[in-house]
């Protein structure tokens, strides 16, 4: 049985602020939600191919550690599929942003185990594809604010996976 999202396009320009261009470009044509499980297969595999020592590694000073970076995957998404929840369901009450470098700097990630963080990033994950599976056609194109910008369910869909796909990229280039 085929997904409802099956039918999700691209968002529009409209439909998401500039700065999340950059993310939404890094998604391929084709089901989003599809998309967001074989990003989790390939994720999986990668962070669980990355010993204890290897990730507490920076790139650079100040840089966060590998550790860090998962956690901070983990906490985007919880924060963009609850934006993806209050606007599917209709909610118009406009949302904050967060400031992500308070959140790492306050979540301790680097005293946690990286597998610890892979399984949690995991569940959260097969949670938001769970959410997105469930949407009906309408829901995905409600639209409300977060961070002072309009954006639609659909995008933050997007968003999520290229905001995964720019992360796990950094990983492989800057970090292993």
């Amino acid at each position: 049985m085929a997904t409802p999202a099956t039918f999700i396009t691209r968002p529009a320009n409209d439909e998401y602020a500039p700065y999340y261009e950059k993310y939404i470009a890094l998604v391929p044509d084709g089901n989003v939600v599809a998309t967001l499980a074989q990003q989790l297969d390939a994720t999986m595999k990668l962070l669980r191919s990355i010993d204890e020592a290897q990730a507490n590694k920076r790139y650079a000073p100040g840089k966060w550690s590998i550790k860090e970076v998962v956690g901070h995957l983990i906490d985007s998404e919880r924060v963009f599929v609850y934006r993806a929840m209050r606007f599917a369901r209709n909610d118009k009450t406009p949302l904050s942003g967060f400031e992500q470098d308070d959140y790492v700097r306050s979540a301790n990630f680097d005293e946690r185990q990286l597998a610890d963080l892979a399984q949690e990033f995991e569940y959260v994950r097969l949670g938001a594809i769970q959410f997105f599976k469930s949407l009906t056609e309408e829901a995905w194109s409600r639209r409300g604010a977060a961070n002072d910008n309009e954006v639609s369910v659909r995008a933050l869909a997007y968003i999520m996976a290229g905001h995964e796909a720019h992360h796990v990229s950094v990983l492989r280039t800057k970090y292993l």
